[in-house]
């Protein structure tokens, strides 16, 4: 049977045999299953990287290559021919490792009864059930915005309770009291006066806004000059609601009428699309995309315009992204030909539409967040650290490193972890610098790195490097990121041991300011600034707080315990091995000061001499005297520890 290696070899091997020529490959697994679809400028050098080092890959590029048992090949004429085949393609057999899109663009309903007490609602279809159907409408999202905007500002209720069934059985919900609802469940109003409401909510869905607050300015001035003062202070609460909700549209109206905003999002092996799309000047649709792990995020974003605009029949004439994307002109040369004229890519930097690509971004956060169990925050601190390292991915796993000594004495240092932005204590480490003397905070910090990277390697010998990155701990798992409580200096000191190991790890420093707060990240070539309201400071501030807490902590316990056993060291016959063994044995000093003579006798590494010593040290008043000892000595036949 062919193992991995001879498999690997045998198709690196077909993949040099390859013409230098643009096409498309075709992965199948042992099966004949396609099990990912891809193009290529010149299909020898993009096909010969998968069976090369894959030192460089991402997980889900091992695990795809891992499964590949054969490849296929179409040549082409041209870069753009093999793009557009390798769209086709993937749509035509949905690859497992391609990044797959599911198209829930039907159409969509709102959903009026016509019974005594209507219900609004938002339809997914229309049925023949008697209901009054507005549409069809392509946006979900955008028909659920618009219902619930009705319901809000006309008071109507989104609950389950059927009226007039319901009517006086329970008291009113939350709505009530916080004036969302006209509460008829406890007959706060009539059926006529609901009928009423209905009727504007539906004109309002009808109409939109600007007709509708134009008829209700008209009936609030009739109400008015009919003496009617409740029915006009009722419309004109919801003409105000009216103008709020179109001023809240109106945040958004555009320099660029037409245009998508697509911003990714990622927290550990879970990552977002967030697609906001704008027409008039109007947010008038978004999408959202959950998928698992995406791997190399210019690639990806690339994968995702191919797919995503390969189900939309309409491109608009500019797409906004929050990064780079492969092969960026060839996209755009590809969305232009589906569109029939020029489509541009844009990256803002500044301004109002860098404001809203911000906006999608921190909307696609709260979503991968949701997935993951983790806060909008914490997503959305992972991804802009990302960004402001340079780091194609979020790291998953931060290990961050502090020394701590007094003058240069008990000089230890502390590593603590973060995963997914929170701290994993039980991945938590302490260190003793044991090749420097002295108070050299960068040989110290060369010490604890040459160590921790050791154990690394030795963990490659055990069953621990077997189990897959996302399942691996303590050591066996080398980090996405380390962060050195110090400037450029520690970086400097600490990239040798790095390359040394031959590990490839982003390195960075954390700087403090005069009052001992985080001021900035430090790499070799200078410092990174960071704004005290972004959510990457609050992050960096939190590890570096815990990891100097944790490393000054560690270096009060050493410090107690030494400062304890040199106490034990004043008593004759006890050294620095016995101190150690005795506090172990009995945990405190005052464990020992209160063990009778037989207790102290049964710790490891004593005997009854050295017993009766320590019993007389902290007990001087109940010494028995020169005869008992004399007696003792000479049965034992040993020394004196007195003499």
């Amino acid at each position: 049977m062919e193992t991995q290696k001879q498999r690997i070899r045998r198709l690196r091997e077909k993949a040099m045999k390859l013409p230098l020529q643009p096409g498309v490959y075709i992965m199948r697994d042992a099966y004949g299953h396609i099990i990912y679809i891809g193009k290529a400028k010149a299909l020898k050098n993009r096909v010969s990287q998968y069976f090369g080092s894959d030192k460089n890959h991402h997980e889900k590029v091992r695990r795809m290559v891992s499964n590949v048992e054969d490849f296929e090949y179409i040549l082409t004429d041209s870069e753009f021919e093999a793009l557009v085949l390798e769209c086709s393609l993937i749509k035509q057999h949905t690859p497992k490792y391609n990044i797959l899109l599911k198209d829930d663009k039907g159409y969509h309903y709102i959903r009026i009864t016509r019974e005594a007490w209507p219900k609004i609602s938002p339809a997914k279809q229309k049925l023949e059930d008697g209901a009054e159907y507005i549409g069809p409408y392509v946006s979900a999202w955008a028909t659920r915005e618009s219902v619930e905007e009705a319901l809000r500002i006309f008071k109507l209720p989104d609950c389950s309770r059927v009226f007039p069934r319901d009517i006086g059985k329970e008291r009113p919900c939350l709505q009530f009291f916080i004036g969302q609802c006209c509460a008829p469940c406890a007959g706060k109003v009539s059926q006529e006066e609901y009928a009423e409401f209905c009727r504007e909510a539906e004109a309002f869905l009808r109409g939109g806004g600007k007709t509708n607050l134009q008829e209700l300015s008209r009936e609030m001035e009739e109400a008015a000059e009919n003496l009617e003062f409740e029915k006009a202070a009722r419309l004109r609460d919801r003409i105000a609601a009216l103008k709020k909700i179109t001023a809240k549209q109106k945040v958004v109206a555009l320099k660029y009428p037409e245009q998508d905003m697509i911003a990714l999002a990622q927290v550990g092996g879970t990552s977002c699309f967030e697609v906001f799309r704008f027409s008039g000047g109007r947010l008038y649709d978004r999408e959202t995309f959950l998928l698992g792990e995406i791997g190399d995020t210019a690639q990806a974003r690339m994968e995702f315009l191919e797919r995503y605009y390969s189900m939309r029949e309409h491109v608009p004439p500019r797409i906004c992204l929050d990064g780079e994307a492969a092969e960026m002109p060839l996209l755009s040369q590809w969305l232009s030909s589906k569109a029939g004229r020029k489509v541009t890519l844009f990256l803002p930097q500044r301004g109002e539409q860098a404001q809203l690509v911000e906006m999608c971004r921190s909307n696609a956060a709260e979503h991968v967040a949701q997935a993951v169990g983790r806060t909008g925050r914490e997503a959305a601190a992972l991804n802009e650290l990302a960004r402001l390292l340079g780091m194609e991915v979020p790291p998953r796993r931060i290990e961050a490193y502090d020394i701590s000594h007094l003058a240069g004495g008990e000089n230890v240092a502390g590593m603590v972890v973060f995963v997914d932005g929170r701290p994993a204590k039980q991945e938590y480490r302490k260190f003793q610098i044991k090749t420097v003397s002295g108070a050299d905070d960068y040989a110290s910090m060369r010490e604890v790195l040459q160590r921790r990277l050791q154990e690394y390697k030795k963990s490659l010998e055990t069953k621990e490097a077997e189990k897959p990155e996302s399942e691996k701990t303590g050591f066996a798992c080398l980090p996405d990121l380390i962060l050195l409580d110090g400037g450029k200096g520690q970086v400097s000191a600490v990239r040798p041991v790095l390359e040394e190991a031959e590990v490839d790890i982003p390195l960075f420093g954390m700087v403090k300011d005069d009052k001992h707060r985080t001021r900035a990240i430090a790499q070799e070539g200078g410092e990174i600034s960071i704004s005290s309201t972004r959510s990457a400071f609050t992050l960096v501030s939190a590890i570096q707080e815990e990891v100097h807490r944790f490393a000054i902590g560690y270096h009060r316990q050493l410090r107690k315990k030494n400062v304890l056993g040199s106490s034990l060291q004043e008593i004759p016959g006890i050294g620095p091995a016995r101190a150690k063994a005795l506090l172990r044995y009995f945990r405190t000093v005052s464990s020992i000061r209160d063990a009778q003579v037989e207790e102290l006798e049964k710790a490891p590494g004593m005997n009854r001499p050295v017993a009766l010593a320590v019993y007389r040290f902290y007990h001087p008043e109940q010494a028995s005297g020169e005869c008992e000892e004399k007696e003792i000595t000479e049965k034992d036949g040993g020394v004196s520890p007195l003499g």
